[in-house]
């Protein structure tokens, strides 16, 4: 069935021997990006991965698996499935290749693909799975539809998405404050949506899934759990802040002294003995 599957696919996206020009609607991929997603996907692995498995023999669909941050995570935890993992970016599936020949999956199948125009048939995968790509996506309700499609009658869509608005931490500063409103600011004005985990029920609601269950994942972390405060305050966070700097200042929602300072002070909550940061997370399942 998963030949069948691939070589459907490969008949559509490739056009004379080319990939087809996709539409464009995640941003590239910078090293530092990059690497901050693995740091991510790492930190949280226990947190949103510990109930991902999926049954032996299953095809599963991980649409825009960026640089193979959660693929090589649900790979390992479903070693029997058979997963079949797409980006938009072939630049990111290079990447994916690499992570997954590194960490020896054996059990990946890597795909140039669009959620939006899927070259599968309908009823093809008995499982979808997707990692923070709703955020970044201008009809979200249009890719779980298109993404039903493809998904078995009785099968499972699986959702995983952040919530900037939930993110709070000790000590506050008006300058860390602003620093973190300009993440949600940046992202909105990107036409994505930083806030939409909170969202995921209307939307797998809106998308005509069924038995839809909703679970937040909140991350607390104080001074007694160091590695954590390094793995996901100073390796995932703040480098995420970071990465919308140039966006902050060209649209002057801060000054460059009051940026500077806002990281400074945000990188300063790890290392505080009086440091806590919280963020939640949100996994949301849907049966087709």
């Amino acid at each position: 069935m998963l030949k069948e599957i691939l070589t459907g696919a490969s008949k559509f996206f490739l056009k004379n021997g080319d990939a087809i020009l996709m539409c464009k609607y995640v941003h590239g991929y910078s090293g530092r990006e990059s690497e901050r997603l693995y740091d991510q996907a790492n930190a949280v692995r226990d947190l949103l991965h510990h109930d991902t498995v999926f049954p032996p023999d299953s095809n599963v669909l991980e649409a825009g698996c960026g640089v193979g941050a959660q693929t090589v995570i649900l790979a390992k935890n479903s070693p029997d499935a058979e997963i079949v993992a797409i980006d938009i970016s072939q630049d990111s599936i290079t990447q994916a290749s690499d992570s997954i020949a590194k960490e020896k999956v054996m059990n990946v199948h890597l795909l140039q693909a669009d959620i939006l125009t899927l070259p599968f048939e309908d009823e093809s995968f008995d499982h979808v799975f997707l990692c923070f790509v709703l955020e970044h996506l201008k009809e979200p309700v249009r890719a779980l539809m298109d993404l039903r499609k493809v998904l078995k009658t009785g099968g499972s869509l699986t959702v995983i998405e952040g919530d900037h608005g939930s993110c709070h931490f000790h000590p506050e500063t008006d300058e860390t404050l602003q620093a973190w409103r300009c993440l949600i600011q940046v992202q909105t004005y990107q036409k994505g949506n930083s806030l939409i985990g909170r969202q995921l029920f209307p939307l797998l609601k809106g998308a005509h899934l069924h038995n839809i269950q909703i679970s937040p994942r909140m991350v607390y972390i104080d001074s007694s759990k160091p590695e954590l405060m390094e793995g996901f305050v100073n390796k995932t966070i703040v480098p995420m802040v970071e990465g919308v700097e140039k966006q902050t200042l060209e649209l002057k929602l801060m000054g460059k002294t009051a940026w500077d300072k806002g990281i400074q002070d945000l990188r300063k909550i790890a290392a505080r003995p009086d440091g806590t940061f919280c963020y939640t997370f949100f996994k949301g399942v849907g049966m087709k």
